[in-house]
């Protein structure tokens, strides 16, 4: 039987426990107390279940502890459920208790010391963080989990969103009965709903959100039209200056959920909510849409539209504008041209365009290259079909930007760019890709903040426009502006991981590692298979000089990126001969990796080669790499000026020298 030193998992359902007033007690006070919880924890059935399967993992912190179990969310509950029965024979022990299931992994220091760490232990403590004496509080994650099963439904008590530091939230839903927990809401929410009724930070009634669209067709490969259709009727709403329009990647999370109307609206800062599905077979397409009252859960609209596919587009602009009126809004002329227009008459175009845009969700996963051949097929289709180019030119520029592509694939996005515009120069999305296209391509800053500023003008509700806007004014010196930026888009995306990504990135660049480490946090409780969150989560945790965290976080990085190899030898590596060793002896297998890549005619960002050499502390070689980095034009090349990563590098008169090529601030 393994021991639990022994024992090693990727995801972890971990419960975290501590004593509320600790450093209050006396010395002795708090020995006899942390020996009780230890004795009572010990107790329960599943501690004894899992230690005698190994299926545990004990992290010791002071004021408490964690205990991390393999087997399922359940366990860390019911856990949870019986410490809280035990403990009211215990009056004068107060203690707190949150869970999470998350990213967990098992390292072993140079003195051969065990220890634990990773998001889901980060993310068990901030939620247990939100609740009082006697709460037994757990992620939406986790929750989402158990409601599943009639056991734990009925215990089971939404608190909505808790703000931790640096402005990161958390679901959090409250466990108790009459028999264990504590019913009371904690005083951090209390305090959060006191401050929400402030008249300076109202609901506007002129707001919405549109939640996923059911798709009711027997083909269930038209989940793609379903969702086609919503984002559709989204972007129209979201071109009407007088509505705030919560984005689809926030209101995707609340997919199948049994969450109550009031409880999503109250999540996503709406006063009001559509609902809506889909019925396609062949050429008939029936709609049905109701739009709901958040306040008071009540109908203000609802209709059923069965149409042939040819007459989708007038559907589509009927709900719009039918919303738009229910909602009292203002529109201007150009705004009902924008919500009634017809990009294409063609429905088999339309249809693939539809599918890219679903596929386009998935960003660079497997199957990816699909997305190009639908948008390209779709124009072949109808050469007029001015969205499909924005698609089209879109894939090119964010994989060049991003340098998941060559930056071959530049004049192709431009082509494409400048198609779209010819046939239609009132889409935002093509402004968002025009100011990609200025900034990495053309390193035109002046002309990308134009495209920026056009774009937001044309979709005032783009949380996406906003955000890589607020990014980009951060690399130009604008940090003020770009966080007010990031703020908007919040309110606008108030879920999307890739926004709190962007966020934690900024404050990353700014030297704010803590509030880094926050948003990353976040980003991983909303996408836990996320690998660039945990690279970076790594990068932030290596700056605060927390070693272990930074090594699990690269092994989740590396593992969800599909080098799972590289990740048990850094982690074998770290433990045989610490951290400096361990990341240079990754560093030259990296290196060999990319030689071997390059030699095959792959192309290889030259920011790969440049952080290679500068873990492996060769600066020279680090700096010839850092000028081929700044001629290439993605977006690495940009963040070279602020990154705490080339910090090593800033001293040599020769950085300044080299960064000299950017565009200025």
């Amino acid at each position: 039987m393994p021991s639990e030193a022994d024992v090693k998992f990727e995801i972890g359902h971990v419960l975290f426990i501590d004593i509320v007033g600790y450093s209050k007690l006396l010395i002795h006070e708090q020995t006899e107390q942390l020996q009780k919880l230890r004795e009572i924890a010990r107790a329960t059935e599943q501690f004894r279940a899992a230690q005698a399967e190994g299926k545990l993992l004990r992290l010791p912190t002071g004021d408490g502890g964690a205990l991390v179990f393999s087997d399922s969310p359940e366990t860390p509950v019911a856990c949870a459920l019986e410490i809280s029965k035990a403990l009211k024979n215990y009056p004068n022990l107060r203690v707190r208790m949150g869970v999470h299931s998350g990213p967990v992994k098992e390292v072993t220091d140079l003195n051969e010391q065990a220890n634990i760490a990773g998001a889901g232990i980060n993310i068990a403590q901030r939620v247990m963080d939100c609740g009082d004496v006697g709460h037994i509080l757990l992620s939406k994650r986790v929750a989402d989990d158990l409601e599943q099963y009639g056991r734990w439904r009925p215990l089971l008590h939404d608190l909505g969103i808790c703000e931790v530091k640096h402005g990161a939230t958390l679901g959090v839903v409250n466990l108790y009965s009459d028999e264990f927990g504590n019913p009371e809401t904690p005083k951090k929410f209390k305090a959060e709903e006191a401050a929400e009724k402030k008249p300076s930070v109202p609901i506007l009634r002129k707001s919405i959100a549109l939640l996923p669209f059911e798709n009711l067709s027997e083909d269930k490969a038209n989940a793609y039209f379903a969702d086609g259709i919503q984002e559709e009727i989204l972007t129209r709403l979201s071109r009407i200056g007088d509505l705030k329009v919560i984005s689809r990647t926030s209101t995707q999370r609340f997919k199948n959920s049994l969450e109550s109307i009031p409880d999503i609206a109250k999540q996503l800062g709406v006063a009001t909510i559509l609902e809506g599905s889909v019925r396609k077979a062949a050429d008939q397409v029936r709609v049905h849409v109701q739009l709901i009252d958040a306040e008071n859960d009540s109908h203000l609209w609802a209709e059923r539209y069965d149409r042939k596919l040819i007459d989708i587009f007038a559907v589509e602009s009927d709900i719009a504008a039918k919303i738009a009126d229910a909602l009292h809004a203002k529109l201007t002329g150009a705004e009902r041209r924008a919500i009634s227009s017809q990009p294409t008459k063609n429905t088999e175009a339309y249809q693939l365009y539809l599918k890219a845009r679903h596929q386009w969700r998935n960003s660079f996963a497997p199957g990816y290259e699909q997305v190009r051949k639908y948008f390209q097929r779709a124009i072949e289709l109808d050469p007029s079909f001015a969205p499909a180019y924005v698609g089209l030119g879109s894939y090119h520029a964010f994989g060049a930007a991003n340098a998941i592509l060559p930056p071959a694939h530049w004049p192709a996005a431009e082509t494409a760019l400048q198609k779209a515009l010819e046939l239609d120069d009132t889409l935002a999305d093509a402004y968002h890709l025009l100011a990609g296209v200025e900034l990495y391509y053309k390193r035109n800053w002046p002309a990308a903040e134009r495209a920026f500023l056009r774009g937001a003008e044309l979709n005032p509700s783009s949380g996406e426009i906003r955000h890589h806007y607020g990014l980009c004014l951060v690399l130009f010196g604008r940090s003020e502006e770009g966080l007010a930026q990031i703020a908007l888009a919040k309110q606008l995306d108030p879920f999307f991981p890739g926004l709190h990504l962007f966020a934690g990135r900024i404050l990353f660049f700014l030297r704010d590692y803590d509030g880094a480490i926050a948003y990353f946090t976040t980003t991983l409780e909303l996408q836990p298979t996320n690998a660039v969150a945990h690279e970076h989560f790594g990068d932030a945790c290596e700056r605060k000089g927390m070693l272990h965290e930074a090594i699990t976080q690269w092994c989740a990085s590396l593992t969800l990126g599909g080098q799972p190899e590289q990740a048990q030898f850094l982690e074998q590596a770290f433990a045989a001969s610490g951290f400096d060793a361990a990341v240079r002896a990754l560093a030259q297998r990296q290196l060999q990796h990319l030689n071997e890549r390059s030699a095959r005619g792959e192309y290889v960002p030259a920011w790969n080669y440049l952080t290679a050499y500068l873990r492996l502390g060769d600066k020279e070689q680090a700096l010839v790499w850092l000028a081929k980095t700044v001629e290439e034009p993605n977006w690495f090349a940009l963040e070279s000026r602020v990154t705490p990563i080339l910090d090593p590098l800033r001293s040599d008169p020769r950085f300044d020298q080299i960064l000299a090529v950017l565009p200025a601030k």
